[in-house]
């Protein structure tokens, strides 16, 4: 009577380790999503007006510089299946009230250096 009771919980046990990759756990994305389309029609000597309104308000802006604007996108996998955690980060330099600078995890585009106005 003991063996018995002692298979059916070592069974029980071992089916339910398995069903350990069937719990849900959901992606926790956090920060700014830029899509390449959007940070493709950045160009040079844009104001910051212009700026949020193609790629949003920054994350984060350094509190002792008005002129650096960090855009970080962090995404956090729940399940490893669903591929890597992994982060993207751009960092807009301006120059009083204009692009100056651009860097980052972004390729710019072929007219970045072509001002609008031009």
């Amino acid at each position: 009577m003991k063996l018995q009771h002692l298979l059916i919980i070592l069974g029980l046990t071992l089916t339910s380790s398995a069903c350990s990759n069937w719990i849900y756990r959901i992606d926790v994305p956090q920060g700014n999503f830029l899509d390449q389309r959007d940070v493709s029609k950045l160009r040079i000597g844009m104001t910051k007006e212009q700026v949020i309104y193609v790629l949003g308000n920054p994350v984060v802006q350094d509190s002792f510089d008005d002129d650096t604007w960090y855009y970080v996108y962090d995404m956090k996998r729940g399940m490893r299946k669903r591929g890597e955690d992994f982060q993207k980060q751009m960092i807009i330099t301006f120059d009083g009230d204009k692009v100056a600078s651009v860097e980052g995890d972004f390729e710019l585009s072929e007219d970045f250096n072509t001002p609008l106005d031009s």
